[in-house]
């Protein structure tokens, strides 16, 4: 019955994946039902901390946008690249994977990515280059951002296993800026230089492409406020999250854990935001990284609680069948998280569905680390918001899918920077573990 049942969760989540956006949780629910009601199993456990610091994240993100926040990034983030057109293939994923490090979301690239097309162009430089890896780095930054409830989550399997939250950060932060450079120096290398690219000459004389005039850009003090505010809220987090750490202990016993903190500071940064830049509270539901961020919740809710119900009735099946594997070969866990998580489509999903099942097995504390950045191969179908975003904004025609699904532009980027992300987590993690 293991296999019927491992049919049905994959039925289910390809059926999400075509039905798109939010219809992955749902379809996580639906299964939820036909494996509980039709095969028996227990159903699963809900995770509950990863949906509720996403709702909280993102409500304090929401917040700051409305601001003005985000645009304030933007534009500080336009005034870099445009200083060195010519280096944009770095300078863009450096400025997508900041601002979600600091986000906790990579929905904040949509953005940058035209001011990145736009700058390419001045600088004749083929977009797709820049916008490939931009995009996966707006990803794999993910799996290093201190609030992000993919990392959170992970934390919390850690811990029991003597790895605090500080040190998954010390190894997966430089780790997967490395990488992000790596896969930058690949992506300046793939394609014609750009005034020689026949389709973009094709579309040239066709008056396709659009070369946009820089626009006066006005900072208001309720936007910089907003951004001190949040940036103020993530200082704290971290800094509680160090105190409060089995390794410091300066608080044993502190009176609100770690994940709750982030809740409640993100929650306390959205009311101070809100105040201080007198906020309507009716239009931060209408922010879009509030609309994308209550979708992830849902898409999380329905995935991972499907695959942590398959997982917990099976658990010792899969010990036998596949433990040996991989403690043997820890590198595969990095492989069984590249394939998962481009079905799942979303960090926090694959991290809560998978990671507590390979650490059950045996899975060494340091290669469950070095492999946490393959959770973010959401760029390998095409499909994902932020890529088909990027494809639809060059007008150049350099950014595409193939005619084979998988042949597009961000494939072998996204492959390299998350192959060397694993590379440099096991470098990196035999020093700091």
């Amino acid at each position: 019955m293991i296999w019927i049942e491992l049919l049905v969760v994959l039925f289910f989540i390809f059926l999400g994946s075509k039905m798109g956006g939010i219809g992955i949780g749902y379809a996580g629910g639906a299964g939820v039902v036909v494996l509980t009601l039709i095969f028996g199993l227990d159903a699963g456990s809900v995770p509950v901390d990863v949906i509720l610091i996403i709702m909280a994240v993102i409500s304090a993100i929401a917040a700051m946008q409305k601001a003005g926040g985000l645009d304030y990034l933007v534009h500080l983030s336009e005034s870099l690249l445009r200083k060195n057109p010519r280096r944009v293939t770095f300078l863009g994923p450096t400025v997508t994977y900041f601002m979600t490090l600091f986000a906790g979301t990579g929905h904040t690239a949509y953005a940058a990515l035209p001011v990145i097309v736009e700058v390419s162009k001045e600088g004749n430089v083929r977009p797709s280059k820049p916008l490939s890896i931009s995009v996966v780095a707006s990803q794999i930054a993910i799996t290093a951002s201190p609030i992000s409830a993919a990392v959170v989550i992970f934390a919390s399997f850690l811990e029991p296993l003597g790895v605090s939250y500080l040190q998954l950060l010390a190894v997966a932060i430089p780790s997967t800026i490395l990488a992000c450079v790596v896969g930058a120096i690949v992506a300046n290398k793939l394609g014609k230089p750009l005034d020689q690219d026949p389709v973009y000459q094709e579309r040239v004389k066709a008056g396709l492409v659009k070369q946009k005039s820089v626009e006066a850009h006005k900072d208001t003090k309720e936007a910089k406020r907003s951004v001190g505010i949040f940036l103020i809220a993530i200082a704290i987090i971290v800094t509680y999250a160090t105190i409060i750490s089995k390794k410091v202990g300066l608080i044993e016993n502190p009176t609100i854990p770690r994940n709750e903190a982030i809740m409640a500071v993100m929650l306390l940064a959205a009311t101070v935001i809100a105040l201080v830049c007198k906020l309507k509270m009716a239009d931060i539901p209408s922010m879009s990284t509030f609309k994308s961020g209550m979708s992830a919740a849902i898409c999380v809710l329905g995935v991972a609680w499907l695959g942590d119900t398959f997982v917990s009735n099976h658990i010792e099946e899969i010990k036998e069948a596949a433990g040996g594997m991989l403690n043997q070969y820890s590198w595969l866990l990095a492989v069984v998280l590249f394939f998962a998580s481009m079905l799942l489509y979303s960090q926090a999903a694959t991290t809560t569905a998978l990671m507590p099942a390979a650490l059950a097995l045996g899975v060494s504390p340091i290669a469950a680390i070095a492999s946490f950045a393959a959770v973010s191969a959401l760029f390998v179908l095409p499909t994902y918001p932020t890529l088909l975003a990027a494809v639809e904004m060059d007008d150049t025609g350099t950014t595409k899918i193939g005619k084979y699904v998988f042949n597009h532009s961000f494939i072998i980027p996204g492959t390299v920077t998350i192959a060397a992300s694993v590379l440099f987590g096991f470098l990196i993690g035999s020093i700091v573990l």
